[in-house]
C-alpha cells in the first residue's frame, strides 16, 4: 500500500484573508491566489514518495456563497500547477453533520480507499486543530503547524512553517518508505 500526505488547503496552497481572527477562504477566482513556495514544498513530499492529496472543507457550496465552477477551475490550477495527485473535498455546512466534514476523517478515509493508501502510515498537515482532530480518528501522523487555529487538540508534532511539516514529513519515512514514528 502506498501512503499519502495529506495537506489542508486553505492557507498552506492557497491564500486566505484573516478577518476577527477567521480565515476567510477565496469564493471567487479572482481572489484565489497560489501560497508562495507551495509548488517546492509539494515537490519534496513526491520525490519522498508521499501520495499528495489537498483536503479542504467548502461550506460555501452548500450555503451557495461558493459555486462548483469557480471552485473546480480554483481546484484545476492546483492541481496543475502544484502537481497534487488529488484534492478531496467537503461540500457540507456544519450544520449538515455529515462524516466527511473535518473534524471527522471520512475525507481521509476515502482518500485511502480511492488511492490504496495506508492511512497509519500517513501523515496530515495543516494549521487548523480539524485538520489534527481528523487525523488522530483516521490513524494518520499529525503535523500541525503553529497558528491561532491549532485548538488544544492532539497532534503528534508541532512545527513553525509549512517548510518545517515538510521537512518532517520527509524525515519521518525511512528508506523503505515506512513511516517511522
Amino acid at each position: 500500500m502506498r501512503v499519502a500526505a495529506f495537506i489542508e488547503r486553505d492557507g498552506l496552497l492557497n491564500k486566505v484573508q484573516v478577518e476577527h481572527d477567521c480565515v476567510i477562504t477565496p469564493t471567487r477566482l479572482e481572489d484565489f491566489k497560489l501560497a508562495p513556495g507551495a509548488e517546492g514544498l509539494i515537490g519534496k513530499l513526491r520525490e519522498a514518495g508521499y501520495v499528495v492529496i489537498a483536503t479542504t472543507n467548502q461550506p460555501g457550496l452548500s450555503t451557495g456563497d461558493l459555486s462548483r465552477r469557480e471552485l473546480d477551475v480554483m481546484h484545476d490550477i492546483l492541481l496543475k500547477k502544484l502537481n497534487l495527485d488529488d484534492i478531496m473535498v467537503c461540500p457540507h455546512d456544519e450544520a449538515d453533520c455529515c462524516p466527511c466534514r473535518k473534524p471527522r476523517p471520512g475525507l481521509l478515509i476515502e482518500a485511502g480507499f480511492k488511492w490504496h493508501v495506508d492511512l497509519d502510515r500517513s501523515v496530515a498537515i495543516s494549521d487548523k486543530w480539524q485538520d489534527a482532530e481528523a487525523a488522530r480518528i483516521a490513524g494518520c501522523t499529525s503535523i500541525l503547524i503553529q497558528s491561532p487555529w491549532n485548538g488544544p487538540v492532539h497532534h503528534d508534532f508541532k512545527v513553525s512553517s509549512f517548510q518545517d511539516a515538510v521537512t518532517k514529513a520527509v524525515a519521518l519515512l525511512d528508506a523503505s518508505g515506512i513511516l517511522v514514528r
